[in-house]
């Protein structure tokens, strides 16, 4: 049984709606009517915004590893945003082999092969047998 993947879409087609709390809405909508941004640290809950993958699901993954005792908000973002580039990145170079094939959906050997023919994801290989 062939493993399929979505095909890569444009960042604006990812992009979930979300209910926010009143207070992310009333700062949405200062945005929008052209007020300045607010001076200071980034929230926890405009991180949550900025990244398309579960925060909370990381920080829970990260704590898996014995030697992580604390993980920062901070520190999940970064993790979780080095994820989705590295996951965009793996598929525009597997969706070239789809493309190849005459074929609009990631299968398990476009992974193979794009693992198989690019420097940076030699780490990878043998991982997905």
């Amino acid at each position: 049984m062939a493993a399929t993947l979505a095909s890569p879409v444009a960042p604006a087609e990812l992009e979930v709606e979300r209910c926010g709390t009143e207070e992310e809405t009333r700062g949405a909508e200062a945005e929008e009517e052209g007020s300045p941004p607010q001076p200071g640290p980034v929230s926890a809950s405009s991180h949550s915004r900025l990244s398309k993958l579960p925060l909370a699901r990381i920080k829970a993954l990260m704590k898996t590893d014995p030697d992580v005792s604390l993980a920062s908000q901070e520190s999940v973002f970064i993790i979780a945003k080095a994820t989705e580039l590295f996951v965009e990145m793996i598929a525009k170079d597997a969706m070239v082999y789809a493309q190849q094939g005459k074929r609009k959906t990631l299968q398990r050997k476009d992974l193979d092969n794009a693992i198989e023919a690019i420097d940076e994801f030699a780490f990878l290989e043998g991982t997905l047998d």
